[in-house]
């Protein structure tokens, strides 16, 4: 402090002048503390001014250097025919540096750029415009660098059209292997009438190693959970886009020392719903760790963001993502990046704030914590993804990414998700190519002249009469169209019961040309046949990245068909798969008459060239077991898992009594049972079911013992006669698994815990089934309810089959069980008691049970006897 400010200090009374003194002090700690890591600064930063001479200074004062007589451009060999011009139109609102002048030529020219090898930002800039003699529309060609194809009969007149936009900026990642750095520009050839090359700017500068490349943290695989993708050097990239959610646009020179863009959001926000942008915090200083780079992204990016709100109606948040939407290339890989920061000072501990990720319509993350990932509040954080993106014949598609509150996770204190940055880049193909298709060229209005008498007349006269054969054209249509669904609704309705028979999708309902050729029995004219070149498209040629599932079957792949629009499940079978053509056909033959909601659908399926695959409905949340045990996927409430035993009883149901024949499934387990998105449970994998004539002097079939460990009936092992009380034992077995959340077979365990069908009876004829339950449940059922589901799954589980009960007798008894638990959750809400609310809104329940020996278990959170 200076010797002015010691003697103006004097001149205050003593505690003024400790005010002051402690004022100076904070403010110094302060803005100390404020400040972060400094900027990057590059090894290379390289901009060229083609088509100019000397220095130039751009408005945002970055110094360029004309390409004319300079290190990086020499003129010799074909570089010889290339010409330095000057924009004929004007570049309106762009900076004249770089886009007023640019480097032209018929034929191919080099720019050589030494550089220390390692990784690169490589940035292009065009202004399409017309050069002289060069017409704007003639330019038409490549750009690469090494091995990678940059660009591949671009056209800039096209792109800028199509876009709106006047200067076009194409900003590239590469890791250069050896110096120099050859960019070569090359005229299409193909081009009738002669094509020119053209460039106005280059920017080459370095990156640090690991900002984007994989430095010990893999890309999260979209579509399939638990696998990583290793992000190499040997990948380059282009920016497509680069965003600052909820945050202003910041300029090159507002970036961390590489000079990228960040851009505002709305043009690509599809979905705001209930959001709102957070306050963005200022003099709070962000804390840089281990975990990312402090150059990731710039402050601004970290300290803004949108969020979805903190709304006191769950309900609200439940009906809606947070989306932001983009079009990129078809057939390409891409790199997603999330930014995050925990920017509110409500949230500060783990799970105050747990919200669900979407890529491209697929939930990426299920339970994603910023505080826990980053490791504290204000604590910079990303985190990267691969999508496969898909082979539609489009040239555009869509890729989105949404945000949804969790409001059942019990961890969640405020129901509320958050994204703050968001960078998007394709990847290269195999053959070293990032180039896309050209925009298609926008309609441009015609200039109409005016018409004479003679032509107005000869025009209504026309008119008149397009007008009348329009109309009997549309009433033929009509006809046509009516016969057609009659007919369809007649085949339906003659296939399967009232019950479900009313939903109807035509993509099921699709016939192609080349089934005629396959020489098949098989009855499917409810049912499509897929050629194996539509199945290889579907699944990029039978990709292992695209594996979702594996099975006695074989593997199952998740993959997209009609024109990469509809998400589908495809099942190929194994050469030397045990279960064999049988199972395939008697899956065919029975899901193809078969429409019910809780019965996953078949859409179609292939048989050619030994292949035998199956293509179902896509089920985004996978199979039960997945959300039960050994997993980490948020647990079900006690009330979601009520709904879906629900729903699998009313799908058994309608196979025993609601088709023309009794059809037994013979294999009902927890992993055969599927998720919708909003939890609708359907019934799937029909390879072992029977279908049984309902005659009375037929009550069983006679069968080879075929079934699941763990879930087969003992009357139906014993015996070998096969009744459709074999599919209520295994679903008894299922309701067991469903209030334990255990698998129901344990190896690891003593004896009498092994088999959880058995240890399930004995806990419940000793009343001490609550010992057993899922921890997450405990205190969450009502005893009334537990009481009935415990009685509807021993009832099941009887030894003699005829004693148990029917399929319909269980639906009448599980939405008894439903009604109980609604009337205890009613009667507490209203003063009823005992009770409690738990953390995530449900009621909690004290239980007081006797055992035999005389204690009393109440309220029990030492599940001993759950393994």
């Amino acid at each position: 402090m200076s010797r002015t400010s010691n003697k103006y200090l004097q001149r205050l009374p003593m505690g003024m002048g400790m005010v002051m003194i402690f004022f100076f002090f904070f403010y110094f700690i302060e803005i100390t503390y404020e400040q972060r890591p400094p900027p990057y600064i590059p090894v290379e930063n390289i901009i060229i001014d083609c088509g100019s001479s000397g220095e130039h200074i751009a408005q945002d004062k970055r110094s360029w250097n004309g390409d004319i007589d300079s290190k990086f451009f020499p003129l010799e060999g074909k570089n010889k025919a290339s010409a330095p011009l000057k924009a004929v139109e004007r570049t309106i609102a762009l900076d004249p540096v770089p886009y007023e002048t640019a480097r032209l030529s018929l034929s191919e020219f080099t720019y050589t750029v030494p550089v220390t090898p390692g990784p690169k930002f490589v940035r292009l800039y065009f202004f399409s415009a017309t050069y002289r003699d060069f017409n704007r529309s003639k330019a038409f060609f490549e750009v690469r660098i090494d091995k990678y194809t940059l660009l591949k009969n671009f056209s800039a007149s096209l792109t800028a059209d199509a876009l709106n936009i006047y200067g076009i900026k194409k900003e590239y990642i590469l890791t250069v292997e050896k110096s120099p750095m050859k960019i070569t520009f090359t005229p299409t050839s193909s081009q009738a009438g002669g094509a020119f090359a053209f460039i106005n700017g280059i920017e080459i500068v370095s990156m640090p190693s690991a900002l984007y490349y994989s430095n010990g943290r893999g890309l999260a695989i979209v579509g399939q959970e638990g696998r990583f993708f290793t992000l190499t050097n040997n990948t380059a990239m282009e920016t497509m886009y680069r965003i600052n959610i909820g945050g202003n646009t910041l300029s090159p020179i507002d970036d961390t020392g590489m000079f990228r863009q960040w851009n505002t959001e709305e043009e690509y926000l599809v979905s705001e719903g209930l959001s709102v942008q957070p306050i963005t915090i200022t003099r709070t200083p962000l804390k840089f760790r281990d975990n990312i780079s402090s150059y990731a992204a710039p402050d601004s990016v970290y300290k803004t963001g949108r969020s979805t709100g903190n709304k006191p109606n769950k309900a609200l948040l439940r009906s809606y993502n947070l989306t932001w939407e983009f079009s990129v290339d078809s057939k390409f890989r891409y790199m997603l990046r999330l930014h995050f920061c925990e920017i509110n000072k409500e949230f500060t501990e783990v799970g105050d704030r747990v919200f669900y990720i979407y890529i491209a319509d697929d939930r990426v993350e299920k339970k994603f914590d910023i505080i826990n990932f980053a490791h504290g509040q204000f604590v910079p954080y990303y985190k990267d993804y691969l999508w496969f993106g898909n082979n539609s014949d489009q040239k555009k598609v869509k890729l989105s990414v949404a945000l949804q509150a969790n409001p059942d996770d019990y961890r969640t204190t405020f129901v509320d998700a958050i994204l703050n940055g968001l960078e998007i880049f394709k990847l290269n193909d195999d053959s070293g190519n990032l180039a896309g298709l050209n925009p298609d060229s926008p309609n441009r209005t015609a200039i109409a002249r005016p018409s004479t008498d003679a032509e107005k007349g000869k025009s209504s006269l026309i008119t008149i009469i397009g007008v009348v054969f329009g109309i009997i054209a549309c009433m033929v249509l009509i006809s046509v169209l009516s016969f057609f669904i009659s007919q369809s609704r007649r085949k339906v309705k003659d296939s399967a019961s009232t019950e479900g028979s009313n939903w109807w999708d035509p993509i099921f309902c699709t016939k192609s040309k080349s089934r005629k050729k396959q020489g098949s029995s098989l009855p499917l004219d409810l049912c499509r046949y897929f050629s194996l070149a539509e199945i290889k498209v579907a699944t990029t040629n039978f990709d292992s990245m695209f594996i979702i599932g594996r099975g006695g079957f074989g593997n199952v792949y998740k993959g997209y068909i009609d024109g990469g629009t509809i998400p589908v499940a495809i099942k190929r079978l194994k050469h030397q798969s045990l279960q064999g053509g049988h199972e395939f056909k008697t899956e065919i033959e029975m899901l193809s008459y078969l429409r019910h909601l809780n019965l996953v659908s078949l859409i179609g399926y292939c048989n050619e060239e030994s292949e035998m695959i199956l293509v179902y409905e896509y089920m985004v949340r996978g199979t039960l077991s997945s959300h039960l045990y050994n997993t980490d996927n948020s647990p079900l409430s006690w009330k979601q898992r009520l709904q879906i035993c629900l729903g699998v009883a009313n799908g058994l149901y309608y196979l025993h009594e609601g088709v023309n024949h009794m059809i037994i499934h013979r294999d009902v387990k927890t992993t055969n049972i599927l998720l919708s998105e909003r939890l609708v449970a359907k019934i799937s994998d029909f390879g072992l079911s029977k279908m049984v004539p309902t005659t009375l002097s037929k009550t069983h079939v006679s069968t080879m013992v075929k079934g699941s460990f763990g879930y087969l009936d003992p009357e139906y092992f014993k015996c070998q006669q096969l009744t459709e009380k074999s599919d209520v034992y295994s679903f008894g077995v299922v309701l067991c698994e469903v209030l334990c959340g255990r698998p129901p077979i344990l190896r690891n365990v003593e004896r009498r815990k092994m088999s959880l069908s058995q240890w399930f009876q004995t806990c419940y004829l000793d009343k001490i089934l609550i010992q057993i339950i899922d921890p997450y449940l405990n205190g969450k059922i009502a005893p009334e309810c537990l009481n009935k589901y415990g009685e509807i799954a021993m009832s099941c589980m009887l030894d003699n089959g005829a004693d148990r009960p029917s399929m319909k007798e269980v639906v009448r008894e599980l939405e008894l069980a439903m009604q109980l638990q609604n009337n205890a959750e009613e009667n507490i809400r209203f003063g009823g008691e005992p009770s409690q609310m738990n953390p995530d809104g449900t009621v909690r329940y004290y239980f007081s049970w006797e055992d035999p020996s005389g204690a009393v278990f109440s309220d029990i959170k030492n599940l001993e006897g759950r393994p």
